[in-house]
């Protein structure tokens, strides 16, 4: 649970981040507003076409009698609808971080500069690493449909369909929005897809905490775009947490000893540190 809180806690520090650095929000607005627009046409179109979609997808249905005809193009329509919305939800993000590529990782590196210490680089060119996150994001989306044509298939389950399974869509989508957004920084510490997977799985509710918030968050496509830079810049700092090296424990025993330690009969106090009592010593004699 503490995880959970900690994941959220990055997603609350990247949005203050951006708001106190206002040119980096500014610039990491870009992006997405342009993803919107396209993506907001698209749905418009959809929903002025999707009744005739279902009518071209459905002409065995031509002779059914009033009202099951109408009911039941008028389901289908909605739900290819629904579907779009879905699948513009899903993926506006991937879209958005790969058209914005440039702009979100100089705000990645911006953010891992302010916090002090290595910025990392990944020495690729732009267009080996627009190939890379290309290719990435598509195999993310393809295992995010995977899962929502099972969880959507689970969903005519009665009770649990309409309770449980609705729980676990969000769970997956936040995951995988997590990984998209933490890709930014971990691509430029060159680690590979898979890597990021086991990265994020070894800290599932990490990334949960920080990704389910911000799925609801992103039902809201207007939303979605002021939240965007921040995200990002949240995503960098949770991703200093997931590759700090760890703590050395002192009850280790392949741990190096403690050097204090290790030399302390050396030291004129010695006798201190042993446990043994230091002796008198006899006046001194005064020289004729």
């Amino acid at each position: 649970m503490r995880d959970l809180g900690a994941g959220f806690g990055y997603l609350i520090k990247g949005q203050r981040w951006v708001a106190g650095h206002g040119r980096w929000f500014g610039f990491g607005l870009l992006p997405g507003l342009v993803i919107l627009v396209l993506y907001a046409g698209a749905l418009i179109g959809l929903g002025y076409g999707a009744d005739n979609l279902t009518a071209w997808a459905t002409p065995f249905a031509d002779d059914w009698s009033s009202p099951w005809l109408g009911l039941f193009r008028g389901f289908l329509t909605v739900l290819v609808f629904a579907l779009g919305l879905f699948l513009a939800v899903i993926t506006f993000t991937a879209v958005t971080l790969l058209v914005g590529s440039p702009f979100y990782d100089s705000l990645s590196e911006e953010v891992d500069r302010a916090a002090g210490g290595e910025v990392p680089e990944s020495g690729l060119s732009f267009w080996r690493d627009l190939w890379i996150s290309a290719r990435d994001s598509l195999r993310i989306l393809v295992r995010v449909a995977l899962y929502g044509v099972l969880l959507f298939a689970l969903g005519f389950i009665p009770v649990v369909g309409q309770t449980v399974i609705p729980v676990i869509g969000f769970c997956v989508s936040g995951f995988f929005l997590t990984e998209e957004l933490t890709s930014v920084a971990l691509s430029r510490r060159r680690m590979e897809l898979r890597e990021r997977l086991i990265l994020l799985r070894g800290r599932k509710m990490l990334a949960l905490g920080f990704g389910v918030p911000l799925t609801l968050a992103f039902l809201v496509p207007l939303v979605a775009v002021f939240l965007m830079p921040g995200a990002v810049a949240g995503a960098t700092l949770m991703v200093r947490e997931l590759t700090a090296p760890p703590a050395s424990d002192p009850s280790d025993p392949s741990a190096p000893a403690d050097p204090v330690d290790e030399h302390a009969s050396s030291r004129p106090d010695a006798t201190l540190v042993l446990g043994k009592a230091p002796q008198p010593q006899p006046p001194s004699q005064a020289q004729p």
